[in-house]
């Protein structure tokens, strides 16, 4: 059903209500007004049923164009039920392909306007560019252009601003009556000085545009140049997603740079309401922190470092015959290792240094598994423990002692980066190989007691992965590493 224009909607308008600069404004832009409906949420599995497109001119609507679309993948049901396109309304449609061309034509040279803009500009970009047409245009998002205009309204939906603004909507979840509801919203808009925002909106380089339909913009204005971690919630005020930053605000941006086609990529974006954060003094720090606040969140939209988990551990247990006994062993979930490896290979290597430095057996650490003479005892540093010619008393001492020297083998170090404007030093310290914690201390502060230290540090719960940065930051920076001695365990 054709709506009448704002023109009449409102009585009373005339030219005289609208600002100098507007009138320029509308004159020199062509609006293409858009609604489509779908077989689903994203275009990479998803077809177009049905178009909608009304041309606009800032004042009144000067064409529009309509059309059912047939799909290739069928409709569900209760996108059926939702919008009343049945397989029999749709059987004798054109396929998309075959109107591609009338629908470039119909967009080409116009700002795209939508409400949740970025659902319909990609769902179109999407198909038009699997039928062979590149197109892309400057869009308005009558969403974000209500909250500049409206700000602070209960809802932004479609038909929660035209209930609150007495806007009729008929034929609503078509594409043709959610396009007239649009255009009526729009031209709404445009009589209560929506202007400056449109020219915001429009100018080149803004990105507001491709944030999120339900973040505001303020949250991403408000972000800093520097280092943190940075969380977005939905509607809830849930943690959905958890990211760490060199800068906040280029990193945050960056998320938004491109509206993929993918399921996930578009349940990301829906599911964005809000963003906070917690400034890092180093990129170091936020990368520490983001994983220790994606295992203490756990948020639906981090995957890789919730998968995170060392495979192998150094483990110790007496058998029947009272031995001490170490051996490694893939990782186990209620017992506590005594170190942790990434690679089986690793784990061998820091046992072979056990074995020669305290004199063990490597048949009674597994390193040796076959049936043959002891290879430690033919070369002289296994004293039989093994054959029964050593007591287990004996060599339970040196065992103990190879597990306490872990301790001391292990390094303590901190990390640091001065800065001494602020009058103090960011710290990161591991100690006995293990990540302790990290803060910051006074500039100046002497480092040789680590108990002193470790009174201006948060410890927090130790992991493999951030072990792992942390090493990985010291070899590459040793310049920024300070190590601290442990006196050695004594063989016996």
């Amino acid at each position: 059903m054709r709506y009448k224009s704002a023109l009449a909607f409102q009585a009373g308008f005339s030219f005289a209500d609208i600002p100098r600069f507007s009138l320029i404004l509308y004159f020199i832009t062509m609006y293409a007004v858009v609604d489509i409906e779908t077989t689903g949420g994203y275009p990479a599995n998803n077809d177009i049923t049905e178009v909608a497109i009304v041309l606009h001119d800032g004042v009144q609507e000067t064409a529009r164009f309509s059309t059912l679309i047939q799909p290739v993948r069928p409709i569900p049901r209760h996108i059926q039920a939702l919008t009343g396109i049945t397989p029999a309304m749709v059987r004798e449609a054109p396929l998309f392909e075959s109107v591609a061309p009338v629908i470039y034509e119909w967009l080409k040279d116009k700002v795209f306007v939508a409400h949740h803009v970025n659902f319909d500009y990609t769902f179109l970009k999407h198909h038009l560019s699997a039928a062979g047409i590149d197109w892309s245009a400057p869009r308005l998002c009558t969403v974000r252009l209500s909250r500049k205009v409206f700000p602070k309204l209960p809802s932004y939906s479609l038909g929660n601003l035209c209930r609150h603004f007495e806007i009729p909507i008929y034929n609503r979840h078509r594409a043709g009556g959610d396009a007239d509801a649009t255009v009526l919203l729009f031209e709404h808009l445009l009589r209560n000085n929506a202007d400056p925002h449109i020219r915001q909106f429009l100018k080149k380089g803004t990105t507001e545009q491709s944030l999120p339909p339900h973040l505001p913009k303020e949250y991403v204005d408000d972000l800093p140049y520097s280092p943190g971690v940075y969380y977005f919630h939905d509607q809830k005020d849930k943690v959905v997603y958890v990211g760490k930053a060199k800068n906040l605000k280029y990193r945050v941006k960056s998320h938004f740079t491109h509206n993929g086609a993918g399921k996930q990529r578009q349940e990301f974006l829906r599911h964005i309401h809000k963003i906070t954060y917690q400034p890092c003094d180093t990129e170091l720090m936020a990368f520490i922190l983001e994983s220790l606040e994606i295992r203490r969140l756990w948020p639906p939209f981090n995957n890789s470092q919730k998968r995170f988990t060392a495979v192998y551990g150094l483990y110790s247990f007496t058998d029947q015959k009272g031995l001490l006994r170490l051996a490694i062993d893939k990782k186990r979930k209620n017992v506590e290792a005594l170190y942790t490896f990434s690679i089986k290979t690793e784990g061998h290597q820091l046992m072979q240094q056990l074995i020669r430095e305290y004199e063990l057996c490597p048949k009674l650490c597994f390193i040796q598994t076959d049936e043959e003479t002891c290879v430690g005892m033919e070369e002289g540093y296994c004293k039989g423990a093994c054959c029964g010619t050593e007591k287990a008393a004996a060599y339970n001492k040196r065992a103990n002692r190879a597990i306490e020297s872990l301790k001391t083998q292990l390094p303590s170090f901190a990390v640091l980066d001065q800065s001494p404007e602020s009058g103090y030093t960011s710290c990161v310290y591991l100690e006995n190989g293990r990540f302790y914690g990290m803060g910051r201390i006074p500039a100046g502060e002497p480092l040789s007691d680590t108990e002193s230290l470790k009174t201006y540090l948060t410890a927090y719960p130790e992991n493999e992965y951030v072990r792992g940065l942390v090493y990985a930051f010291a070899e590459k920076s040793p310049e920024k590493v300070v190590t601290f001695t442990t006196p050695k365990a004594k063989k016996g």
